[in-house]
């Protein structure tokens, strides 16, 4: 098969069009010059017509840019070990001598006689190569922010992308709904795609009747108040706000306020009504579920259509509205909406952008949705704080948990975004007391005293950029964004560069004698700590203490909300935080070992700096292996207790039954929980986690030990 049949022709066709738009010729123009008929290189360009290395060749002549010269090249080459970059790849060069290389690593690791540590070595590099392209060849990344309700994420997102319409006295408003939080039912992301649209992924009909139950206990505890609850001094809701809105708009139960005859205003409450008449929460349920018509709400995305809307931008303000806020007859409630757009982030050019705006943070708990964005290493996390509370404590604490478990990427991939309004720059103090003279000296200043609330992290190098959404220049955060996603692909290249240099090191040193020689030497020294850390430590910390501290610090009302689903609500998830202490058991288990060999390559490479490259292989295998098997760790923590919890309704009968008994429902929780964790099967399966880490471990040491030649 040619290469341009292995290509494709609408890859190939849409670089051509780029070729072609980027010298500013139109399609006719550069067919007279290679005397086709427009028709012919329309089809070429639009992938319906197969063209030949002749006239692929004749084009690209015509065309005549560097561009067009490098596309000639691109096309010439043959992959074998790593997949063919899309055409349009801005690393292509990069990528190519990563292919090269990791072709004459093979060639050498066949070689007749090779000593079996060299060819582990070989294989090792081979494979890190393929890994660290990976994350370069892959294009789509996403920026996901992050922060508590009300602090102005959407608004500063709007304003970014300029999802703007105009809005009253002149002032641009959001496409975004917003207000003072609890706006928003679910994840909302931005993305690129044919036109102006909006993509629904509905909530399942079996977690909406959850919200109903949640919906109508709240109802039918209205009215009989008990001041001993603790959940009446947090400000009881059995369900969050948004999720109520958009429950009585789909039933029709809105309150409405009407003036009486003494010209107060008089509220009525048509859903207290109906639980009035209907006092069965079975029946009350079906009732509501009835009115709220599910069977018809089954439509999944709308376009824009120019004929029945003026502004694209007002109809997707109206349309997300109306979803967001269960007043679209045709949609169920969300778990996730999309808004399509035919732009996003132009300033980040040949790369897909994914703009996430997350729920907001009612609580400072461990949320799964939230932590997924920080363990992507193709996401920016976007920590966003109110200026007097940069960096707020919900923020700290999803940076604590990270640090928790090992989590590398928050040193490289996340930055605080402290949304100011105006003159609070202009309020901050500096160390003599004295206010600044100035927004700058007042944004400098804070983000001093953020830095040293981040130092307990060792994150007090991490970017931090202001942005006041009524003042300040769009393209200032615009450019923020694009330089942080600039960041983590220059990483990714770094990341890939360091491994080509030292495979080159090693191919050019393996016939040195003395290099082997001292080689050897490292690998004696390594083997001895090896031997010394066999036995992972032992560690008191149990899989669920995490989760007992999340249940003692999250709002009861989401503790009751979680036990109701068999412990998995979006607040507090059973699942997430076992699989979350089952890796923070491992990182408390292995992290000395890991830290004394990373450090001990250090010394012997200062020692030893003929054994440089063998060295730092070593520490990047172990930084790598280590991470998988903290996320195998992780994964496995997660679906251990899976079924057992599933299955086990008799404790959920009990945690729920709690409920009502006065305060102390986090704790009556947390002891029920202990004691089922107690319990033999419980205690057994944490056995086997065990085992499988000390496996784990093993396995580790034994591929680490591969690539040393102790002969």
């Amino acid at each position: 098969m040619s290469t341009i049949n292995s290509i494709g022709a609408v890859q190939l066709g849409h670089r051509l069009t780029q070729l072609r738009e980027q010298t500013g010729r139109k399609q006719g123009e550069l067919a007279k010059q290679v005397t086709w008929s427009p028709a012919m290189l329309s089809r070429i360009e639009a992938g319906d017509r197969q063209i030949s290395d002749e006239e692929l060749s004749l084009l690209l002549a015509a065309i005549g840019t560097r561009e067009a010269t490098e596309l000639a090249e691109a096309m010439a080459r043959d992959w074998s070990i790593l997949p063919r970059p899309a055409l349009d790849h801005s690393d292509q060069d990069l990528l190519w001598d990563a292919e090269q290389l990791a072709n004459s690593l093979l060639q050498l690791a066949v070689t007749p006689s090779i000593r079996p540590a060299f060819e582990r070595r070989l294989q090792e590099y081979i494979e890190e190569i393929r890994e660290a392209a990976k994350l370069l060849l892959r294009r789509e990344h996403g920026i996901a922010f992050i922060g508590s309700i009300g602090a102005g994420k959407s608004t500063a997102i709007c304003r970014a992308t300029g999802l703007e319409v105009e809005g009253q006295q002149g002032r641009p408003s959001p496409v975004l709904e917003t207000g003072g939080g609890g706006i928003t039912l679910c994840e909302v992301h931005l993305r690129v795609g044919p036109g102006y649209g909006v993509v629904v992924e509905p909530r399942t009909h079996d977690d909406i009747r959850v919200d109903v139950e949640d919906f109508v206990d709240q109802l039918l505890r209205a009215g009989q108040p008990d001041t001993k609850d603790e959940h009446a001094a947090e400000g009881f809701r059995a369900v969050p706000r948004e999720i109520e809105r958009a429950i009585r708009n789909m039933a029709g139960l809105n309150p409405t306020r009407t003036k009486g005859a003494d010209g107060k205003t008089v509220r009525s409450d048509p859903a207290k009504d109906l639980a009035t008449a209907i006092p069965s929460k079975r029946e009350l349920v079906v009732e509501l579920l009835t009115r709220m018509g599910l069977h018809r709400r089954d439509r999944r995305d709308e376009w824009f259509d120019p004929s029945i809307a003026s502004s694209p931008l007002d109809w997707l303000k109206s349309t997300f509205e109306r979803i967001n806020n269960g007043r679209h007859p045709e949609f169920s409630l969300p778990t996730r909406i999309e808004l399509v757009l035919p732009e996003l982030m132009a300033n980040i050019p040949g790369l897909t952008i994914n703009i996430v705006d997350t729920r907001g943070i009612d609580q400072p708990t461990g949320r799964a949705d939230l932590e997924s964005h920080l363990e992507d290493p193709h996401t920016v996390a976007v920590l966003c704080s109110s200026f007097n509370a940069a960096p707020e404590q919900s923020v700290q604490h999803l940076l604590k948990r990270a640090r928790d478990i090992g989590n590398p990427q928050i040193d490289s991939n996340c930055a605080i975004l402290v949304l100011a309004r105006p003159e609070e720059a202009l309020a901050v103090k500096d160390e003599t007391g004295l206010r600044a003279e100035s927004i700058e000296e007042g944004y400098e200043l804070k983000s001093e005293q953020v830095s040293v609330a981040l130092g307990p992290y060792q994150l007090d190098s991490m970017p931090v950029e202001f942005f006041n959404a009524l003042d300040d220049d769009p393209n200032r955060l615009r450019d923020f964004l694009a330089n942080r996603v600039a960041h983590t692909r220059q990483e990714f290249r770094r990341q890939l560069r360091d491994i080509l240099a030292n495979a080159e090191n090693l191919i050019a040193n393996a016939e040195q004698e003395q290099v082997l020689e001292v080689q050897r030497d490292a690998s004696r020294l390594v083997s001895s700590w090896a031997k010394n850390n066999r036995e992972p430590a032992t560690v008191r910390s149990q899989i669920h203490d995490t989760l007992f501290t999340e249940i003692s610090s999250a709002h009861a009302s989401s503790v009751h909300a979680a036990a109701r689903r068999g412990g998995e609500w979006r607040s507090l998830s059973y699942s997430h935080q076992l699989g979350f202490g089952a890796r923070r058991l491992a990182v408390l288990t292995l992290r000395d070992s890991v830290k004394s060999f990373t450090s001990l390559c250090e010394t012997l490479s200062d020692s030893m700096p003929e054994a440089n490259e063998l060295l730092s292989q070593a520490a990047r295998l172990m930084s790598q292996t280590y991470d998988d098997l903290l996320k195998k760790m992780q994964l496995s923590g997660k679906t251990l207790y899976r079924k057992q919890l599933q299955e086990d309704t008799a404790m959920w009968t009990d945690c729920l039954q709690a409920w009502g008994q006065g305060s102390g429902y986090r704790n009556r929780v947390v002891e029920r929980n202990r004691d089922w964790f107690a319990e033999k099967d419980r205690v057994d399966l944490e056995g086997e986690l065990r085992m499988t880490l000390a496996r784990e471990w093993t396995t580790l040491l034994s591929r680490l030990e591969a690539i040393f030649d102790t002969d």
